[in-house]
């Protein structure tokens, strides 16, 4: 056998070993993940959300924007399982569609702070002086400021409709991801492996993303899904305040302004969509605890 052919055998063999590695990583993690009951009871939460919000069209027994004013406030029964608002809409249909406005709200706020923040704070840990200390100052502006009361600032600007309550709260989350990274990225920029990648002539860009961002993802999910609820609440805020999704769109913080002042006559208005809310952000608060139980390596069972 050739020498040439001997090598592609070898990296050949390598990389069935990395997958078994890999394998085994990730059963060892689902193992682990399964015996804590309650973050598989935050999986089962968020994953019924996700279906629901999928398929709400298939869902949703009535169109949530269609007014009825013949059936305005009609308490729970077998027409309206959840009643109706004072428009006469289903409340149901309106919760299973507010479920899909949700999350897309939490999604597209966390993969703002993601996409922003991360590389942020890398850098700033990475190359540390002048990028560091410009990158951090600028987090801290932001960070003097209350999440919500920084939001309502920007949508102010921007203009109050749902896509600007979106990235006004992806905006006030990019701090914390950035600090989180930076802080990773400190603890591991002396490390002997970057020192080796380093001797084997690899670049600060290659380290950077090969070494250093993939040994981060683990916290970096965990405060994604802790943000997730975060972002769910304020944009609900938001919309309860006016500033955020406006009517009809069947959004939990809109809709809970709009039945706030029928709370003594028809208390169901708003009593299943704040369960609604409740729920999902429950959910995704112990799906993060699991997470972050799984994934650090300091946790132990």
């Amino acid at each position: 056998m050739s020498a040439e052919n001997q090598n592609m055998a070898c990296m050949q063999l390598q990389d069935e070993d990395n997958e078994v590695v890999v394998g085994n990583q990730l059963r060892r993690m689902w193992y682990s993940f399964c015996k804590r009951k309650v973050a598989v009871l935050g999986l089962v939460i968020v994953l019924i959300y996700i279906i629901v919000a999928i398929f709400a069209p298939l869902l949703a027994p009535y169109d949530p924007v269609k007014q009825d004013l013949a059936n305005m406030l009609q308490t729970p029964g077998p027409k309206h399982l959840l009643g109706t608002d004072e428009m006469g809409r289903d409340i149901l249909s309106r919760i299973i569609y507010g479920a899909r406005i949700s999350m897309k709200v939490g999604f597209y706020a966390v993969g703002v702070a993601f996409v922003i923040g991360i590389p942020l704070g890398i850098f700033a840990g990475y190359f540390g002086g002048k990028v560091d200390l410009l990158i951090m100052r600028a987090m801290d502006v932001l960070l003097a400021f209350p999440g919500i009361l920084l939001s309502i600032v920007f949508v102010s600007v921007l203009g109050p409709n749902l896509d600007n309550a979106i990235l006004s709260v992806g905006i006030y989350t990019v701090p914390n991801f950035a600090r989180m990274a930076r802080g990773e990225t400190l603890a591991l920029r002396n490390s002997e492996f970057i020192e080796a990648a380093r001797a084997m002539g690899s670049g600060d860009i290659r380290i950077v993303f090969s070494h250093i961002l993939i040994n981060i993802v683990s916290p970096m999910i965990v405060m994604g899904t802790l943000s997730f609820g975060t972002a769910i609440i304020t944009t609900s805020g938001m919309g309860f305040l006016g500033i955020g999704a406006q009517p009809p769109t069947p959004e939990w913080g809109a809709m809970l302004s709009s039945g706030r002042q029928y709370l003594l006559v028809a208390p169901h208005v708003t009593t299943y969509t704040g369960l609604a809310i409740l729920f999902l952000v429950l959910g995704l608060n112990l799906l993060g605890d699991g997470l972050r139980d799984v994934l650090d390596p300091k946790m132990k069972d």
